[in-house]
């Protein structure tokens, strides 16, 4: 009882780093363990054959796992790339529309953009499949009454992929444009009033005030950005199931439908290893471009 009240912190924080341990560290782990075996997920871990890496070769050779893996890479990449590049600067434009120029309702108009991205993903990927839809669907019917000609979302490879994008920024704008906002209100109010007596207009405060002070939310933003991205999983699930053609195949539901549906739990763990592994690399190299730029000036 003395040992543990004189490490208070250590009794305070045993929990959160138990269940943390619980949770993520031994799953993780027993994914990488896995990840160099031959594993149905039908069978007990006993039954685990141990192959070296031969998951990771079939990863990056020809035969159809690897080829598919390789797609359902790149297509994540597409998304993540345009998501975070549509994402942050309608935040940014968002959160200035509310904050910098106090429209009238800003408040409610705050709490209407996050309200979105308290809509589970589940309902948001069933709606938006029915406004995606080709005949009866209102984004289409709009389109007839500018005389435009349908056009097939989610049942073309060319927009299916795009079109999901535009679901996911939907969801999570609201999101990043509280982020953007908080960020703003810590930028002291002397420095636009020392701006405009320098007579700087609108758009230098915005360069020269503004976006050089929001660098650090801009970076965690960016951060979140990219791992929610990297996650999508239920718009693939349930509108497209990875078509057409693969072309909205991505990791989450590829890993998922070879290590569930196939039962090949050591090459889905492979899979997830790689998927780890890419996230941790983006992330480094995000932070140490910032770094970079911040030394830089």
């Amino acid at each position: 009882m003395n040992r543990a009240l004189k490490h208070p912190t250590f009794v305070m924080v045993s929990p959160a780093v138990v269940l943390i341990g619980v949770f993520i560290f031994i799953p993780m782990a027993l994914t990488i363990w896995l990840s160099f075996h031959q594993w149905s997920t039908q069978t007990s871990f006993g039954t685990a054959r141990f192959v070296g890496l031969r998951n990771y070769e079939d990863l990056f050779g020809t035969l159809s796992a690897g080829r598919d893996f390789r797609g359902a890479f790149i297509n994540t990449a597409i998304y993540t790339a345009l998501s975070v590049v549509v994402i942050l600067p309608l935040s940014v434009a968002l959160g200035l529309l509310v904050y910098q120029t106090r429209v009238a309702g800003g408040q409610l108009l705050r709490a209407i953009l996050f309200s979105t991205y308290m809509v589970p993903m589940i309902a948001v990927a069933l709606v938006w499949s029915k406004l995606y839809s080709p005949t009866e669907g209102p984004i289409n019917q709009i389109f007839a009454w500018f005389g435009l000609a349908p056009q097939p979302w989610l049942s073309s490879p060319d927009t299916a992929l795009v079109s999901i994008v535009v679901l996911n920024v939907w969801q999570q704008v609201g999101y990043f444009t509280v982020l953007a906002i908080a960020g703003m209100t810590q930028i002291p109010s002397t420095l636009y009033e020392a701006a405009k007596v320098d007579g700087a207009n609108p758009v230098q405060e915005f360069f020269g005030v503004t976006l050089p002070l929001l660098k650090r939310t801009l970076l965690f933003s960016t951060v979140i950005a990219v791992i929610n991205a990297v996650q999508v999983f239920e718009p693939v699930a349930l509108i497209t199931q990875g078509g057409p053609a693969n072309a909205t195949s991505v990791l989450t539901f590829y890993i998922r439908r070879v290590g569930i549906e196939r039962a090949q739990g050591g090459l889905g763990s492979a899979m997830a290893v790689m998927l780890m592994l890419s996230l941790i690399v983006v992330i480094v190299f995000i932070f140490t471009l910032a770094r970079e730029k911040g030394e830089e000036k």
